[in-house]
């Protein structure tokens, strides 16, 4: 997929993203399994803050959401793109962390459960995740299904 294909696909879900828990801009698929990536109001509002939103950087990081989860490789070996947990016993605690677990998972009215509801699962059944890209960081939560995964994107993170 192009820059410019991602660009669309972003333009064309934005204004669906207001009142709803996620919308799904697109669909991967990758070792025959489907990964819907997803976007929140709470990203575009984050990304738009940092003005990253719609930049090459922020696309391109978007676009590697098609390496997909892969459980063999789960963890980020340096270097590498693609969609890697986050935990919270990694030491020491860095921004990515304080984002998605104090500001998002653990604090309420994030919009975690609303987000959890409607993938009709728990809160502490979301994986957290970073999408990895050279330039970017997109944080977000996964849920995996027997048939499929659902990666919503709730926030970005620029440091190295």
């Amino acid at each position: 997929m192009k820059l410019e294909e991602v660009k669309e696909k972003i333009e064309a879900i934005s204004p669906k993203l207001l009142g709803v828990p996620f919308v799904v801009a697109h669909t991967f698929c990758r070792n025959e399994r489907n990964l819907q990536l997803a976007l929140t109001e709470r990203f575009r509002k984050a990304a738009t803050k940092g003005r990253v939103w719609k930049s090459p950087a922020f696309l391109t990081a978007l676009k590697n959401a098609a390496y997909g989860f892969d459980e063999q490789q789960s963890r980020s070996l340096g270097g590498a793109d693609g969609v890697f947990l986050l935990d919270r016993s990694f030491k020491p605690e860095n921004e990515m962390m304080r984002k998605i677990f104090d500001r998002f998972l653990d604090k309420p009215g994030s919009g975690a459960a609303e987000i959890a509801q409607a993938l009709e699962t728990e809160i502490h059944q979301l994986l957290a995740v970073r999408v990895v890209s050279h330039h970017m960081r997109l944080l977000g939560v996964l849920h995996r299904t027997p048939a499929e995964d659902f990666l919503v994107l709730v926030d970005f993170d620029t440091a190295k």
